[in-house]
């Protein structure tokens, strides 16, 4: 008995022993490092106890409830995966797909605490509880992100994954009456109790048709087209990769027609920017949701992304809302505000900043966005840019990606990468601005380039990583 006991605790340790590191940020830009290090300690301090009977977690809903919920939790995958909470997203994520059901009309729960239980504060039974139609997509399209991130091919190919990804982009669609043509005419609770209880929250948010929450008789917000044309197209991808193509088409063709009803349908050419509501009594309106359009990528009209982009930083958000705008803008290359939006972020006097989403998005806005790290499992490919103050450089250790571990230092002309794992990987060595050439170790090679949404020309080459090498990548005129 004793010796199974020490059995017992040895193989504890060691499993504890193996969890991976967080990634560490340095930088002479001493207040982004305070950023990062402020939302590392956030990040740990909200991690679960795995031994909690949900197993492995971490907060991801209002910390009070001692829960995770799928919105949260979908935006907040990367920023955990960077911290080291690997084991956490796919306990969370299984928990959600495990419990997806016909009872619920292929709803999942919308939260779970740490009891493994549905939150009660969402969730009365079967037939009264709180759900945002944007949350299956929503946790497709991350599936599909963390794959990208983390090559782990568990996210596409655990039968209860599958399993929820077939009955989200089939029965759920349909149950919910979700197709492309009917968003503007579907009833708005076609699946109510019976007898409806309009008073009753549990029974008129069974099926909300947006992540905001606030517009009375709301027949669709923008932001759930949006979130399915990511989710279809994440499913695409996912099929692509597995061989099945001619199903892939498919399911990329339909996303297309959700993208393509925004820009038709949504667009307030008066205001120049879209509606974000369509209420019962066929009126478009404006309020929240427009950021969901850049989050998901679902628009290709360059003027139009750039006037929504106008709108959302002369705007005053919800610590929520702006948690999602630093990637955003380091992506589409408003380097300057995306920085502006992370220190705000982190700064003592804003109000909820201990809201956990908000530091697993810094940690995400600082890796992705500043240093410009995007892995790509199905590429085989890691792209790095740096995007800090001119002058400055950063540094990161640690970093699990691609089934490797990568330590990269850089400075606006030099990128150091180091693959500290066996697996080999496509490097995209980028700069900003117009170079001609880019030398990585003793070879000289001619830049490609392409500009971003902001007009920033970014130059890049591509060279391959073998496990355990070391390059060094120079932009040159």
């Amino acid at each position: 008995m004793k010796r199974s006991l020490l059995l017992l605790l040895l193989s504890c340790c060691y499993t504890f022993a193996r969890a991976q590191a967080p990634a560490v940020f340095t930088s002479s830009d001493t207040a982004m490092q305070r950023a990062y290090e402020w939302a590392g300690r956030m990040v740990q301090h909200y991690q679960g106890n795995p031994t909690d009977p949900v197993g492995p977690w971490y907060e991801a809903a209002l910390p009070s409830r001692a829960a995770f919920c799928m919105r949260d939790v979908a935006h907040q995958t990367i920023g955990a995966a960077i911290y080291g909470l690997n084991k956490e997203n796919r306990n969370m994520i299984s928990a959600f797909a495990r419990h997806i059901s016909a009872g619920k009309d292929w709803c999942s729960y919308w939260e779970i605490n740490k009891y493994g239980l549905p939150a009660p504060e969402d969730y009365r039974n079967d037939t009264a509880f709180w759900y945002n139609l944007n949350a299956n997509f929503d946790l497709l399209s991350a599936c599909w992100k963390l794959y990208g991130w983390t090559g782990d091919s568990w996210y596409i190919s655990d039968p209860a994954m599958i399993n929820f990804f077939e009955k989200t982009v089939n029965e759920y669609i349909h149950q919910w009456v979700l197709q492309p043509d009917s968003l503007l005419t579907r009833p708005m609770h076609p699946n109510a109790p019976s007898p409806f209880h309009p008073q009753d929250n549990f029974h008129t948010c069974r099926g909300l048709p947006s992540y905001v929450e606030n517009i009375p008789d709301l027949k669709v917000g923008i932001d759930l087209p949006a979130t399915i044309y990511r989710g279809l197209l994440s499913y695409s991808s996912i099929l692509k990769l597995k061989g099945n193509k001619e199903k892939a088409t498919l399911f990329k063709q339909t996303a297309e027609q959700y993208r393509q009803q925004i820009d038709a349908v949504w667009w307030n050419e008066q205001a120049a920017r879209y509606y974000t509501w369509y209420n019962n009594a066929g009126k478009f309106g404006i309020g929240e949701g427009e950021v969901f359009l850049l989050w998901f990528d679902a628009l290709k009209d360059t003027a139009r992304s750039r006037k929504t982009i106008a709108h959302l930083i002369a705007t005053s958000w919800n610590v929520e809302t702006t948690s999602y705008l630093p990637v955003i803008l380091f992506k589409h290359g408003y380097w300057n505000k995306a920085r502006e939006y992370l220190l705000q972020l982190t700064d003592t006097n804003t109000p909820r900043r201990e809201y956990p989403e908000v530091s697993f998005a810094v940690l995400e806005g600082i890796v992705r966005g500043l240093m410009g790290i995007e892995p790509d499992a199905a590429a085989k490919r890691i792209t790095t840019l740096y995007r800090g103050k001119k002058g400055s450089s950063a540094a990161l250790k640690d970093l699990h990606v691609l089934n490797t571990m990568i330590a990269i230092s850089q400075t606006g002309e030099q990128t150091d990468l180091h693959n500290k794992g066996n697996s080999d990987f496509l490097w995209r060595a980028a700069f900003a601005g117009d170079y001609r050439i880019i030398t990585v170790n003793n070879t000289v090679m001619p830049a490609r380039k392409e500009v971003d949404n902001n007009g920033n020309m970014i130059s890049y080459v591509e060279v391959m990583v073998e496990g355990s090498g070391v390059f060094r990548a120079r932009a040159g005129k």
